[in-house]
């Protein structure tokens, strides 16, 4: 028979790996979720592409552009590319959300994302984000790897 304490130490170890593989905005960011930010986009749906560019370089930490214009219900296929020396991600959210996951982060800095609206990469690596902004604003987007966003890594998304 299996005792409760052993039970609750499962539970403990399983939540806790829930958390590590925690998007930026928490829980309620799946596929189909609509934020403040908009909601993942459609892969099989035409996309205006935006290439991103990671970058560290003279003790600086970049994304190139790091200033990006969007009309509300564009959708974006974001192809990124980690032309650096260092892992890197980007995170779009909300400036509070980013900076209050950056605080996760803290904690958890290997914390993997496994989110629409996320994306890390290994030196030299690429990939993508495909985001629809159905929502006008502005956004953030940042490398919420400790130390990163600090080093300049963070961008705006103007959205009208």
């Amino acid at each position: 028979m299996i005792s409760a304490a052993f039970k609750l130490a499962a539970i403990a170890v399983f939540l806790s790996a829930g958390a590590a593989m925690a998007g930026p905005g928490g829980a309620g960011h799946g596929r189909g979720d609509e934020t403040a930010y908009g909601k993942a986009g459609d892969p099989k749906k035409p996309a205006r592409i935006v290439q991103v560019v990671m970058a560290e370089r003279d003790g600086k930490m970049s994304f190139i552009p790091d200033r990006i214009e969007i009309r509300r219900g564009e959708q974006i296929r974001f192809q990124l590319r980690n032309n650096g020396e260092l892992d890197h991600e980007l995170v779009l959210a909300t400036l509070a959300e980013n900076l209050k996951h950056a605080v996760e982060m803290q904690k958890n800095p290997d914390m993997e994302h496994d989110d629409p609206n996320a994306k890390r990469l290994a030196p030299k690596k690429t990939g993508e984000i495909v985001w629809a902004f159905t929502k006008a604003g502005e956004f953030d987007f940042s490398c919420l790897i400790p130390g990163h966003r600090e080093a300049g890594m963070t961008g705006k998304i103007i959205v009208k």
